[in-house]
């Protein structure tokens, strides 16, 4: 590690990847008359001394002839080359040759022309060495009240670095005074921004009296000199709490002012102060303003975060402003409309329903255009919206459901899916809406085409057409129209053309279908379906292709080779059969010419997976689960027990009821849990905010003490609660006997990481340039090496590192501390303890629909397999270890996992704070001596969650 003695400061950086110019090229441009050669071998030394080298002997060369030039860019470039070199011995002591430099600077301070003036003031800004800086300072002084404003302004920065100075002090006692003085008088934007800036830095008190002086214009001020008010407004309140109240009007007029950045610092500021309703519906207003007004993107996204964090603290004022918030959703990124989404479903209540579900409505059937950018995930965002605000609010699912239907058809199945999802949970939900849901489920199927959707709606109109025969009736006659005419597939006879073969024999490809609208020549439109491979003109293709346009859609999924959707078919029909049998509304020779129908549509579907016709042009065999299932509804078809019709009959919508049940059980028990967070301490003193003095206060000034004095009340216990969590993150790093001990305090914020250092000396002596030495380890990088103190004898000093995190992994953290004591020749070195950086700081449990869950599985193409090894016997406290020890949410339901039958299989779900997903598969099964064998699965996007989960599992399996 290199010792801190031997850094230095560095201002700028120059990339390059040319090779370097020896010293001896360089002089030789420089002693030229060309002023361009000049500039072109200034810019060759400064990049090679960054770089660097050493060139010692250039100093006098530069000086002779590079010092007299008139050139502006060579003067410019003179000043860099200064910045960049050496000024001071080893000792710290001005070089002897730094005084020639001094006079062409103090000349430069007074040159007639302006630019030359500012460079150089903007140099004395990055020159920390007094004995240089001190017969520059009357010149600088003399700059304040130069004429051009480009001066004027750098000179304030300069006069403000000077001040800055360890002895800044001593070298312009009087700077706060002379920049109070100009500011009454100087016009330009800029200069008063910088002179501000310095009085609030370093003579508060003279920028608030400046500021109340002037409070009356403070709205037509320029928006960098009011960003500045707002900045002396966080720092006078952090440090004098009592006085917000007068600082909270100025805020809130800022609030009006015309540049979108001022209006952002005046919310955030704002809301940073204050609690009160009306500080917080001000903010809010603003927010929402700039959500809609503002067309960056990244900036509505902050915007947003805002707004979740408001939503979050004052929850009943942003249901206010929530028909604001949801405007946002007219922005095309789809991330932006996730996220309001996700802040406006928190929101809706009783009041606001309506009107949510009416703007969603709308939103929804914009999608259906062909022109909006990725129109298919939006869809699906909405139908996911609409879906929890019926489930909240189930009066509402009668105003979408005839919307959402006509999305059953839609190409991007998981829209579809979700769809046919909301429908199969209102219709156990919601009774009042049977009739409608399934009358308008049986005209929208034959235009569904995908098989996990036609499954679904298949299982909803087994199990809730019930109404009567001819209900029942009707949903046989619409899926026999649906398989269209038997057989199925045409075995070809022997010596039969090929050309004879019926179009109906070959596997359809649907899915690869495009569809476009058609005009007739009528002038109405019809629907075209375009197939890959189609020929125009007569050939038989075309025809082919034509008639194959026309498939009923469970006839082309069938022909496809989807033989599970044959099995739900199979199981579908039978339902209706029983159901029929059961009302006993028909003869009994209607019904047995139904079931006998019913039983040849059963042995259709299993021929054609037995077929080896079939086989031979390209369909795969039925697998054995579909051909048992086709086969055990034709015994049920052919005549079974009465147990045996419960069973299909009832215990299957049982078992969804139950399932539902459960879900609604365990979304109540988790707003219980959320509504019994602790807000208050029993003893607390109760505040009658009614009887408070109201003279001299503004409305917001006594919101704001009311809000004030609550907000001190309730937070004990959160204050009790992170003291706790305190003490749990603290680190030892060094011994109780070592000379100096160490300890930190370790906080893991969303992108970095601090570490807060506690050093004590336990010595009896004094020790100097005690600094912390840190490496990293894993993805993670140090933003700076802390500066170096002295300790006196039992003396304590707190030292704070930022390390950068980029990605979800497991880091380590480990170094030395370095001192210097009286009476040792070589400075002492004490090792730290290692600080591992846990994955689990970084992951938080989270939720996804099941939908989702297996997409991303199926997406992810990292993945870790963790065999199980454990002393644990019981499978569900396996799992109860395993989602205590990751930090992760099991989506299984509790009930689902129930019952002692020695195997469990469980996903678990998380997210870290990059937004990357986790995702874990425990299947575990108890072996015949007792121990539990099985596989943990990790799959993620990145390598670094995979391996990090996985390493963590391995440690913490074993129980």
């Amino acid at each position: 590690m290199v010792s801190s003695k031997l850094e230095k400061s560095c201002s700028f950086l120059v990339a390059t990847d040319k090779a370097q110019a020896s010293q001896n090229e360089i002089r030789t441009a420089l002693e030229s008359n060309d002023e361009d050669a000049k500039v072109e071998a200034m810019q060759k030394a400064i990049t090679a001394i960054l770089a660097g080298e050493q060139f010692p002997a250039l100093f006098i060369t530069i000086v002779r002839y590079v010092l007299p030039s008139e050139n502006h860019m060579v003067q410019k470039l003179l000043l860099l080359y200064l910045e960049t070199i050496e000024k001071t011995d080893a000792q710290g002591k001005l070089l002897p040759e730094m005084i020639l430099i001094c006079q062409n600077l103090r000349n430069n301070l007074q040159h007639p022309n302006e630019y030359i003036r500012g460079v150089t003031l903007r140099f004395l800004c990055r020159i920390h060495e007094e004995e240089l800086l001190e017969p520059l300072v009357p010149s600088v002084i003399s700059n304040l009240e130069h004429r051009h404003s480009y001066v004027r302004k750098n000179a304030v920065l300069a006069l403000a670095a000077i001040y800055r100075l360890p002895k800044g002090e001593l070298l312009v006692p009087d700077a706060p005074e002379l920049v109070e003085r100009m500011l009454q008088n100087e016009q330009d934007l800029s200069t008063r921004r910088n002179a501000f800036h310095m009085l609030a830095e370093h003579a508060q008190d003279k920028a608030v009296a400046y500021l109340f002086q002037q409070i009356d214009r403070v709205a037509d001020w320029g928006d960098i000199l009011q960003i500045a008010v707002l900045d002396l407004i966080r720092k006078v309140c952090r440090s004098n709490p009592e006085q917000k109240g007068k600082y909270i009007k100025i805020i809130l007029a800022l609030l009006q002012s015309r540049s979108t950045a001022v209006m952002y610092e005046c919310a955030v500021t704002l809301v940073s102060l204050s609690s009160a309703p009306t500080a917080v519906r001000a903010a809010a207003n603003c927010f929402c303003q700039l959500l809609v007004s503002h067309s960056d993107n990244n900036v509505k996204l902050i915007v947003l975060d805002r707004l979740q964090e408001l939503k979050d603290k004052h929850r009943d004022v942003m249901r206010e402003l929530l028909m604001d918030v949801l405007r946002a959703l007219s922005a095309p990124n789809l991330d932006i409309r996730k996220k309001t989404l996700d802040i406006a479903l928190d929101l809706i209540d009783a009041r606001n329903i309506d009107e949510v579900v009416g703007v969603l409505k709308k939103e929804a059937m914009k999608t259906q255009s062909r022109e909006l950018e990725k129109g298919a995930e939006y869809r699906q965002l909405l139908v996911q919206a609409i879906h929890t605000c019926a489930v909240r609010f189930p009066d509402v699912a009668a105003q979408v459901l005839h919307l959402l239907c006509d999305f059953l058809s839609d190409t991007n199945t998981a829209s579809a899916l979700d769809v046919i999802y909301f429908i199969r949970e209102i219709m156990q939900t919601n009774p009042k809406l049977h009739d409608t849901i399934i009358e308008r489920l049986m005209d929208t199927f034959p235009a569904v085409r995908a098989s996990r959707v036609c499954s679904c709606a298949l299982w909803i109109i087994s199990e809730y057409c019930t109404r009567s025969a001819e209900e029942i009736a009707a949903a046989v006659e619409m899926i026999k129209g649906c398989l269209g005419p038997l057989p199925l597939f045409k075995e070809r006879e022997a010596g039969e053309e090929e050309e004879a073969e019926a179009p109906s024999s070959l596997p359809i490809p649907i899915q690869m279908a495009a569809a476009r609208p058609a005009v007739l020549a009528d002038g109405s439109y019809a629907t075209q379906t375009a197939l890959p491979g189609e020929v125009p003109g007569g050939a038989p293709g075309a025809a082919g292709a034509g008639a194959a346009s026309n498939v009923p859609n469970l006839r082309a999924l069938l022909l496809g080779g989807d033989h599970f959707l044959g099995a739900v078919i199979a199981a579908t029909l039978t339902k209706l059969v029983l159901r029929l049998r059961a009302l006993r509304a028909l003869p009994p020779a209607s019904v047995n010419r139904l079931t006998v129908e019913v039983m040849l549509l059963i042995a259709a579907m299993l021929r054609l997976g037995e077929s080896g016709a079939a086989a031979q042009a390209g369909l795969h065999p039925v697998d054995a689960d579909s051909r048992d299932r086709m086969a055990t509804c034709l015994r049920m078809l052919a005549g079974g027990d009465e147990g045996a019709a419960r069973v299909w009959l009832e215990e299957c919508r049982a078992a969804f009821a139950a399932l539902i049940a459960d879900k609604q059980q365990r979304e109540a028990a988790e707003a219980k849990q959320e509504k019994a967070k602790s807000v208050a301490q029993p003893d607390e003193l109760i505040d009658f905010h009614h009887l408070k003095m109201r003279k001299g206060l503004s409305k917001v000034e006594l919101e704001d003490a009311v809000a004030s004095d609550l907000a001190r009340a309730t937070g004990m216990a959160d204050a009790a609660a992170a003291a706790s969590n305190r003490l749990n993150k603290i680190v030892q790093l060094t011994g109780f006997s070592d000379p100096i001990y160490a300890e930190a305090y370790v906080t893991v914020h969303q992108y970095d990481i601090v570490l807060d250092v506690s050093v004590i000396n336990r010595t009896n002596e004094t020790m100097q340039n005690v600094s912390l030495e840190l490496a990293t380890m894993g993805d993670l990088k140090l933003v700076e090496r802390p500066q170096a103190y002295t300790l006196a004898a039992g003396a304590q000093q707190s030292i704070r590192a930022n390390i950068k995190v980029s990605s979800t992994e497991t880091g380590a953290i480990f170094g030395n501390l370095v001192y210097e004591s009286t009476g040792y020749a070589d400075r002492s070195v004490v090792v730290l303890n290692d600080i591992h950086i846990d994955i689990m700081d970084y992951i938080t449990p989270a939720t996804c629909p099941d939908v989702q869950f297996r997409s991303m599985w199926a997406e992810f193409e990292w993945e870790n397999k963790v065999a199980v090894n454990t002393a644990i016997n019981e499978p569900l406290a396996f799992l109860d270890h395993i989602i205590a020890s990751t930090n992760m949410r099991c989506l299984t339901p509790p009930s689902a996992l129930e019952g002692d039958c020695g195997f469990l299989a469980a996903n678990l779900y998380a997210r870290s704070v990059f937004g990357e997903d986790a995702l874990v598969n425990v299947s575990v099964e108890k072996l015949p001596d007792g121990r539990l064998g099985g596989y943990i699965r990790i799959r993620s996007k990145t390598q670094g969650i995979a391996l990090s989960l996985g390493d963590k599992l391995i440690l913490k399996q074993k129980g």
